[in-house]
């Protein structure tokens, strides 16, 4: 005779719905580059962030400790391997060093394991968690 399952209740308040056109952008440490967190476990590194980028914008190299991905909504940014436009999704390698461009601006979704590693700073806020970036390729 079968036994039947038990039956499974959603979990209540086991999802966190935010409302991100009611949230205001903050700035980073980046100039033109403004964001808002959408999620973010700072224990792990994990962040979900939409960033705000004003033409001209450049992100300075910077190691990627973990997967990273983008989705754009907005506009345009790219990079040495290609170019990212509304629609399209691009995804970086653990461990691969970049400088990233928007001409014209942008507005995209970013999910990322562990904070970008810059020369001075891990994220898109000031700290000196800077470590591993010089010892792996980059410019110190």
């Amino acid at each position: 005779m079968a036994t039947k399952a038990p039956k499974v209740e959603p979990t209540k308040n086991g999802s966190i719905y935010v409302d991100p056109k009611n949230m205001d952008w903050q700035p980073s440490q980046f100039e033109g580059i403004q964001i808002k967190v959408l999620y973010e476990d700072k224990e792990k590194g994990e962040m979900t962030c939409l960033l705000k980028w004003e033409p001209g914008a450049t992100l300075p190299m910077h190691k990627h400790p973990e997967i990273e991905q983008s989705f754009v909504l907005e506009g345009s940014f790219y990079d040495h391997d290609g170019i990212c436009r509304a629609g399209e999704f691009v995804w970086r390698k653990p461990g691969s060093f970049h400088q990233t461009y928007s001409d014209e601006g942008t507005i995209f979704l970013a999910i990322y394991r562990k904070p970008n590693i810059f020369k001075n700073t891990a994220g898109f806020y000031d700290s000196d968690q800077s470590k591993g970036y010089a010892d792996e390729g980059a410019d110190a």
